[in-house]
């Protein structure tokens, strides 16, 4: 039977990895938001164009405004708090 030593260990090293785990992925995440703040459009699948219901035609994506990109949510994230530090520092 393992004493309550040797548990608390294991739980500790188990917690420590997941929040390594965490870190870096997290770190890549933010990684990947500054080397490509866009990515493709979900509606419109990067064409910019969408086919309407009457008669099929085709005009341009609202969403990404035919573009074809869209910001990722954690580059809208980043430039919220770039934003907000740029307001709070005096000049």
């Amino acid at each position: 039977m393992p004493t309550l030593a040797a548990t608390a260990t294991h739980a500790g090293s188990t917690a420590g990895l997941i929040v390594l785990i965490l870190a870096a992925v997290t770190l890549g995440y933010l990684a990947v938001c500054w080397l490509r703040p866009f990515r493709r459009c979900r509606r419109c699948h990067g064409t910019g164009r969408r086919r309407s219901l009457i008669l099929r035609a085709t005009r341009a994506c609202r969403r990404c405004d035919g573009t074809g990109e869209h910001l990722r949510p954690g580059r809208v994230a980043l430039n919220y708090l770039r934003d907000l530090h740029d307001k709070g520092t005096p000049r």
